[in-house]
């Protein structure tokens, strides 16, 4: 009943939408700085919109207003088509009913509402905005669903390989890397229970998996790997220590990583370390400098958006946008930076 649901509602959005990617064909991918939170944008070639998370509610509506910026002034779009929530924290939701008040959004997913969140005592007046704003309409997404979208140019596949604490199921070839796992103590919250999202277009493979956490990465690429191998990963839990398993991100074997940290939040020495293991890495960006890192022990300066500290930061973002064939893709620092091209697998 929900891939029929699915189909129906993606289907019938994909005609109405604004054709913001039309006059090029291609894929395009904001991860727009919300200080540390998530946000990230995706507009396919026919215009249809997918924003993932929307970062810190309050700061005089920072991050909102850098959200619609980049929705309106940078995508040209005049709605979003779809906004999901990765999981319930208030750097990955917090902006949703703010969003919705500025901005059509016609529909809402996420992985289903909990009654309470032991991590948030302020939980229910938080979700109440938000059910108020999907007017208790949001879709469900779960583990092992999947979707094609039509697009001028060729399909984009989007399929859900985490969610609620599921995996989908751990079939594929052996993960040369499953020896590498060592459990970390059970996470109780929600970033364990974040759902996560594999894009594919032509060849092109991206994957975001909000904040999952170090052991349910594990359950998902042990004793195989049901993924394959990615050219674009967003650095899960914004870089942080207590994810990005290398059981997980050696084995995806990313050409390209995009950290969305902040200042003081991710961008961890550990996974950094672990980045620079990946056999097939080409560049590592960052929506911020980390303040505590040396910057040899971080990406290049060149590839790092925003490098002071939050009370004069820019909010500048970085784009990824993939060739109507799939078969490359560049990513660039803000409206002035020098696009760079990767091939994809």
């Amino acid at each position: 009943m929900f891939r029929a649901l699915l189909t129906v509602g993606l289907c019938l959005l994909a005609s109405s939408s604004v054709v913001a990617g039309a006059s090029d064909g291609r894929l395009d991918i904001y991860f727009i700085d919300v200080e540390g939170g998530a946000a990230t944008l995706l507009v396919t070639p026919a215009g249809e919109s997918l924003l993932i998370d929307s970062g810190y509610p309050d700061n005089g509506g920072r991050d909102r207003d850098r959200i619609l910026d980049v929705i309106k002034n940078v995508a040209k779009l005049d709605h979003l088509d779809h906004a999901a929530v990765s999981h319930w924290h208030l750097d990955h939701f917090g902006n949703h009913a703010a969003l919705a008040d500025k901005i059509k959004i016609k529909n809402f997913w996420d992985r289903g509402i909990p009654e309470s969140l032991a991590e948030d005592n302020k939980f229910g007046e938080r979700i109440a905005l938000y059910r108020a704003a999907t007017q208790n309409q949001s879709k469900p997404l779960t583990a092992g669903v999947s979707h094609t979208l039509e697009t001028p140019s060729q399909p984009l596949g989007i399929k859900v390989i985490t969610a609620s604490g599921e995996v989908i199921p751990n079939d594929g070839p052996a993960n040369p890397f499953a020896s590498q796992h060592k459990p970390q103590a059970d996470d109780p919250s929600d970033n364990a229970k974040s759902v996560s999202l594999l894009f594919t277009f032509g060849k092109f493979r991206f994957l975001t998996c909000g904040d999952l956490t170090w052991n349910t990465e594990a359950k998902l690429m042990t004793p195989n790997n049901p993924i394959g191998q990615i050219d674009l990963f967003m650095a899960t839990h914004h870089g942080r220590q207590d994810s990005n398993n290398p059981v997980m991100v050696l084995a995806i074997d990313p050409h390209v990583v995009v950290s969305c940290n902040g200042p003081m939040k991710g961008a961890a020495p550990e996974t950094i370390a672990t980045l620079k293991q990946v056999k097939s890495l080409q560049a590592m960006y960052q929506l911020h400098r980390n303040v505590e890192l040396a910057d040899h022990a971080q990406a290049p300066a060149e590839n790092i958006a925003n490098s002071v500290e939050t009370a004069n930061c820019k909010g500048v973002w970085i784009k990824a946008s993939v060739a109507n064939d799939g078969a490359s893709y560049t990513v660039q620092v803000g409206a002035d930076g020098k696009p760079r091209t990767f091939q994809t697998r």
